[in-house]
């Protein structure tokens, strides 16, 4: 199966897509796809229900995150044999475990946002692996039992905060807001053969910047559940990304800073019977100079024109704020990275064309 979430941020709604691609509506079977969705006995239910009989849903809603509030999100660094030398990292003898913030989890091919005082933002293909039962103190030959399914991670990175201001910790460039792009398709792991053998690539405007396959990890999933179930307890519905193969090196902020960066990259991991999201990269938001209200704008319909307060406020909920009205409206959510003189010009710009 491939299990999705649809929807407005924070309103996204448990779906499936079928064989012949249409998204059907999961409501009435699961409240979500989270932790209670995703056990062994949900699953086999799920399994089991005839999809032509579920509703579909019209349009092209957003796809979300496809796991529902995680109680973890663990990640394991330099895992690629080809991304370990590619660095000049000697080869790690355990596997290397950080946490991403839960808070930075959004969908695929929602906008991400570049920190205050960023300067190497970063992107990372990874495999993802959900948890589907608790496992703790798991055996390696039976870990792949306690993985519900797999999904595609962008591991979005900070690359002077994760080395530079962090010590020997990682998590201060990875866990910012936006930097956890989950999915869009959660394929359930009966669906996976060998997750060893999975290809990888990540495109950015039509360029190719990742290949790898998942045979060159150090350390494979199941060896990774079950390092990682000795020192913490998993519980379904949790998450972990298992490393990223070569082409990750800091190329967006050095290629794009003080223009428009690419859009948060659509990757794909391709497998046989999971099918495939088209990679494509559109243009990203990003807030680095916004800092002046339009007042003199008249009617609060223009207040969706990115009206946010002060550049260095940059607050994550007025963002969202902005984009759930101007997704009322149909209108494009829009947020550049500009220079300060031509701030004003830009925000007047973008006033009318969402209010005119």
């Amino acid at each position: 199966m491939k299990l999705v979430r649809y929807g407005p941020p924070g309103r996204e709604k448990p779906g499936l897509i079928d064989a012949d691609g249409v998204l059907r509506d999961l409501s009435r079977k699961v409240d979500d796809i989270d932790g209670e969705a995703l056990a062994p006995a949900s699953l086999s239910g799920l399994r089991k229900l005839d999809v032509r009989r579920l509703p579909a849903v019209k349009g092209r809603p957003r796809l979300g995150p496809c796991v529902a509030t995680p109680s973890k999100f663990i990640a394991i660094g330099l895992n690629f044999s080809d991304h370990a030398k590619e660095t000049g990292a000697p080869i790690p003898e355990h596997p290397v475990v950080f946490f991403k913030a839960p808070t930075c989890i959004v969908g695929a091919n929602d906008n991400i946002m570049q920190p205050l005082d960023s300067t190497q933002l970063d992107w990372e293909v990874e495999l993802g692996v959900v948890i589907g039962r608790t496992a703790r103190y798991v055996a390696v030959k039976d870990a792949l039992r306690y993985v519900a399914g797999y999904c595609v991670i962008n591991d979005v990175s900070e690359r002077e905060f994760q080395l530079k201001k962090s010590a020997s910790q990682w998590s201060k460039g990875k866990g910012c807001d936006t930097f956890g792009p989950l999915g869009p398709y959660l394929v359930t792991s009966d669906e996976v053969k060998d997750p060893q053998n999975l290809d990888m690539w990540l495109d950015v405007n039509g360029e190719r910047r990742q290949t790898g396959n998942t045979r060159t990890m150090i350390f494979n999933v199941a060896q990774i559940v079950a390092d990682v179930s000795r020192y913490m307890t998993l519980l379904p519905g949790d998450v972990i990304t298992t490393g990223t193969p070569p082409g990750a090196v800091g190329r967006i902020a050095r290629g794009a800073r003080g223009a428009l960066l690419p859009r948060a990259p659509r990757r794909e991991i391709a497998h046989q019977r999971a099918g495939a999201e088209r990679p494509r990269c559109d243009r990203i938001g990003v807030i680095d100079a916004i800092r002046k209200r339009a007042q003199r704008r008249r009617g609060d319909r223009h207040d969706v024109a990115y009206l946010v307060r002060e550049a260095e406020t940059r607050s994550v909920a007025i963002l969202r704020r902005c984009e759930h009205r101007a997704e009322e409206q149909h209108q494009a959510v829009r947020i550049l990275m500009v220079r300060p003189n031509r701030l004003a010009d830009e925000i007047e710009r973008i006033a009318t064309d969402l209010g005119d």
